[in-house]
């Protein structure tokens, strides 16, 4: 099973701009469709975005429309979610996941990351 690793968390202001990466540890992502989740405190955790494999569509959260992107560069086994125009609201721990379906359902995945804060401040 494929492990997951992401990078790219940090501090920043409202308004400013962070681009999180995801690759897998060991092998390559093979055919997984990815999603990007994210886990505010107290809170569920919620779909952000998806990508198939082909990378021929994509699908994101009502919340996050127009100012995230989330991308994927199979040859590099890396997967992106580029993040703008972010809001306190935003914060959260953000999860990259692999899957046999871009779905916006966390039962669909099957390998999760551990996780990177994004903290938004006003």
């Amino acid at each position: 099973q494929v492990q997951l690793v992401e990078s790219g968390g940090g501090l920043v202001q409202a308004g400013g701009s962070l681009r999180l990466s995801c690759a897998p540890s060991g092998r390559t992502f093979g055919t997984y469709a990815m999603g990007w989740f994210r886990q505010a405190p107290g809170k569920e955790r919620e779909f952000v975005a998806t990508i198939p494999w082909s990378g021929v569509y994509t699908y994101y959260a009502d919340s996050v429309k127009g100012r995230f992107t989330i991308s994927r560069v199979n040859a590099n086994n890396t997967m992106y979610l580029q993040m703008s125009s972010l809001k306190p609201e935003d914060t959260a721990i953000y999860y990259c996941a692999a899957g046999t379906l871009a779905s916006m359902h966390p039962n669909t995945y099957t390998a999760w990351g551990q996780g990177t804060q994004v903290t938004v401040s006003s």
